[in-house]
């Protein structure tokens, strides 16, 4: 939650959310943006419709053009994260925006800026209630979509960051990952928004770029002046304005620390995970797209944890077919070969709006028809997936992952349906592989409880904190007014994955942690403690993460995790941590 910290010399903080670590110091250039928010509701007569969505089509047309030019001209540097610019390129002519604002338009009898309006704001209210943060991110995916054709309706030009000639750092209240990627990095040192989140594209294109970020700061394009000198760090998510001159050189010194710590870790980012004591653990990347494996062979990834299976789902008007997946899945083991790659099947809400099949609207979607429960509601979809992976694994190294496991009906009716899928496959006579690992994701308190039952069952388990936090304390840390609530290392979330760690180990069976958890220094003395044998996360965090291995002991995680288990709050566990592995901490850059 953004706040301010005021000092009387003029000095204030502004505290948002990290989009890309790094720090950097320079001058304010505040983005020229013309608004499009205030747009006028007004009725057409019939004869007019035709017109409306005419010039609709058209903006569509100038707006898909814009991007395609954009995407032609992005630096080398970008090239693996064009994926991005491209899934915009499709939600142009997505039936949630394109298809509903021509229906709006001839139902409503309006003008074509108001139904792209309304189309939008029914499109992204209902990512917004998707608890994944990833899924939940793309809202702003079809906010920005939707700028840039509105932008072509109403005339107003677009931000173009690729002529700024000075050394800078922009402050906008919004950048798109187009924006994003025209940025000349011999000029823009970084840059901070009002609105955003970690999960957004923007951020994965600031992370490309390797440029400090911080989002979702709310006000800073009211408050930080043009050529206001600015402190930006992104490792703590906060924005100096106006420093004086003692901060301005003890983060000048910081920047400097920063830039030779990650310059160490970065190159030493293909050695091993090997603890102190001679544990070795394996440190993975999570994906949604196969062009996002150059990011985790760079930073030194040992396979995919979790690969997130929904974008052709949700980039699209339709199911997508059997080969298309085939080929998406077969090019990702191909591409991360020798190391193992593990497909989370489809975790989607059921309330997505595709025209092969309309589902009802739900109060909750985030407790609804969604993940696991959609998929053996509808097998049909499910299988067609399920033969996918099968046929993918016989050209590499796959684990299947079931998301959303509440019981062990689900896992017994999962198995049985790739098991039918695996026969369809061997009377066709296709190619495949039914000898792969099989998987659940533990982020339901229900399958945290059933773990021993279910560790029967399955060959790993795959721990989503984001989720399983979120459950478990029964807050959305979306919400401001609770978010500050959310904490993996709530007493009451280390017992749980300590009683699934302990149910896994009883049968033989190793626990992998998949969420943003694994991705925060903080908290890996606890996630070693445990007992956990691999961890995944963001390509970027992975060096810093098996840097951070190699300098602890496990034996004193273990007996760390003697004290905190003692422990009934957070602060308490936090302070405890830091006093044991504070000299390791990714922090002790900022130790004095």
């Amino acid at each position: 939650m953004n706040n301010h910290e005021y000092d009387p010399s003029g000095e204030f903080t502004l505290t948002g959310i990290s989009g890309s670590p790094g720090i950097c110091i320079g001058k304010a250039y505040l983005v020229d943006r013309e608004g499009v928010d205030v747009i006028e509701k007004y009725f057409v007569g019939q004869h007019e419709v035709n017109t409306e969505i005419n010039r609709f089509k058209s903006a569509v047309k100038h707006a898909r053009d814009e991007l395609s030019a954009i995407i032609e001209d992005i630096p080398e540097e970008l090239r693996e994260n064009t994926y991005i610019l491209e899934t915009h390129l499709l939600l142009h002519k997505d039936k949630m925006l394109y298809d509903r604002t021509m229906e709006i338009i001839k139902k409503d009898q309006v003008n074509a800026e108001w139904a792209l309006k309304r189309a939008t704001a029914l499109a992204v209210n209902m990512f917004k209630q998707i608890s994944d943060p990833y899924l939940g991110a793309r809202a702003a995916d079809i906010e920005h979509v939707s700028d840039r054709i509105m932008r072509q309706l109403t005339g107003i030009r677009d931000v173009n960051i690729s002529n700024i000639d000075k050394r800078v750092i922009l402050v906008a209240t919004h950048l798109t990952p187009a924006e994003t990627s025209q940025i000349q990095l011999n000029r823009i040192m970084g840059f901070v928004t009002d609105r955003g989140g970690k999960a957004s594209h923007t951020s994965i294109v600031a992370r490309a770029l390797d440029i400090p970020s911080v989002l979702g700061l709310e006000t800073a394009t009211s408050v930080i002046k043009n050529d206001d000198v600015i402190i930006v760090d992104g490792n703590k998510g906060t924005v100096i304005v106006n420093p004086s001159e003692e901060t301005l050189i003890d983060y000048s010194d910081l920047r400097r620390r920063y830039a030779l710590h990650r310059a160490d870790i970065v190159r030493t980012g293909d050695l091993p995970a090997e603890s102190t004591d001679g544990l070795v653990f394996r440190v993975m990347g999570n994906i949604e797209l196969p062009e996002e494996i150059v990011g985790v062979r760079d930073n030194g990834g040992e396979g995919i944890g979790l690969f997130r299976t929904e974008f052709l789902y949700i980039a699209r008007t339709n199911f997508p077919e059997e080969q298309e997946l085939f080929e998406q899945y077969r090019e990702t083991v191909e591409l991360m070969a020798p190391h193992p790659v593990t497909i989370r099947t489809l975790d989607i809400n059921g309330d997505k709006e595709i025209p092969s099949m309309p589902t009802p609207e739900e109060v909750n979607p985030a407790l609804g028809l969604r993940a696991i429960r959609f998929c053996l509601r509808k097998p049909d979809i499910f299988t067609t997936q399920l033969r996918a992976i099968l046929r993918a694994a016989a050209h590499g190294t796959i684990r299947l992952l079931l998301p959303m496991i509440s019981g062990c009906e689900e896992i017994s009716e999962s198995i049985r349906l790739l098991d039918k899928a695996a026969e369809s496959l061997e009377k066709e006579g296709i190619e495949y592989n039914r000898d792969i690992e099989i998987g659940i994701m533990i982020e339901v308190p229900s399958a945290a409880i059933l773990a021993d039952a279910m560790a029967e069952m399955v060959d790993f388990f795959s721990i989503g904190t984001n989720d399983l936090v979120q459950y478990t304390l029964a807050l959305d840390r979306a919400n401001p007014h609770v978010a500050h609530l959310y904490s993996p290392l709530h007493p009451a979330v280390i017992r749980l994955i300590r009683h699934i760690v302990d149910s896994a180990r009883e049968k033989n069976k190793p626990t992998y942690i998949c969420g943003e958890m694994a991705a925060d220094p903080i908290n890996l003395p606890v996630i070693l403690g445990l007992g956990i044998e691999e961890l995944s996360m963001a390509p970027q965090s992975i060096p810093e993460i098996k840097n951070m291995i190699r300098r602890i002991s496990v034996a004193d995680t273990g007996r760390l995790m003697v004290d905190v288990l003692k422990k009934n709050t957070v602060s308490e566990i936090h302070e405890l941590i830091k006093n044991r592995f504070g000299d390791i901490l990714y922090s002790d850059i900022y130790a004095s």
